[in-house]
């Protein structure tokens, strides 16, 4: 991402204004987007405390100078074109005037890691390098990845029956991470499983 340098910015491109898009810094999802002239961004960074400048008041305003539901900026970025920012910023409490945590009605939570782990494996298999192990893998094809789904969950058996806490937690993580290179190779999406689970639950 490109470094936010305030003598590069293009003000004048759209009458003195430059959309912002705000984005949760921990969870990534967008909050909103609002407008930002010069003396809006340079008090941003004055106070620390995002503000915009109002095109219906007419005047530059801190979000959650009412609410207190400040938006706190950790990271600011802007684009190629140098006339958009992308504004990285801890919320301190709901972001719309709504009510709702962001301003497109999306629950601002953190997807699980899991999720997170499926997107890493599956751009290891779509761009190759040389260095993964997950690519390693890949490359070996189907069997050598089942047959390192059957050794982890062998040693996690063997953690569990041993009654090691500590490595159970580490042998079932590489069990999981296996097991998602497995399902990758077999184009499962971790989604399809919850769905089967769910299915049956609703059985039981």
């Amino acid at each position: 991402m490109k470094e936010l340098n305030i003598d590069e910015l293009d003000f004048d491109k759209v009458k003195g204004l430059i959309p912002a898009i705000i984005q949760d810094a921990e969870t990534k999802k967008v909050l909103m987007l609002g407008y930002m002239n010069r003396a809006a961004l340079e008090k941003t960074l004055e106070i620390n405390k995002v503000t915009f400048f109002s095109r219906t008041k007419e005047r530059l305003w801190t979000k959650g100078e009412t609410s207190k539901n400040y938006l706190i900026p950790k990271e600011i970025f802007q684009d190629c074109d140098d006339d958009t920012l992308l504004i990285k910023a801890k919320p301190k409490g709901p972001v719309c005037h709504t009510g709702a945590d962001t301003c497109f009605f999306e629950e601002n939570k953190k997807e699980p890691f899991l999720y997170q782990l499926e997107e890493v494996i599956l751009d290891r298999k779509k761009n190759p390098r040389e260095e993964s192990y997950t690519c390693k893998l890949f490359n070996e094809g189907i069997n050598k990845i089942a047959q390192k789904v059957g050794e982890e969950a062998t040693e996690l058996i063997i953690e569990a029956v041993d009654n090691n806490t500590k490595r159970l937690k580490e042998e079932t993580a590489d069990f999981i991470y296996h097991l998602l290179v497995l399902l990758r190779e077999k184009d499962i999406e971790l989604d399809e499983l919850l769905q089967v689970l769910e299915a049956r639950h609703s059985q039981t």
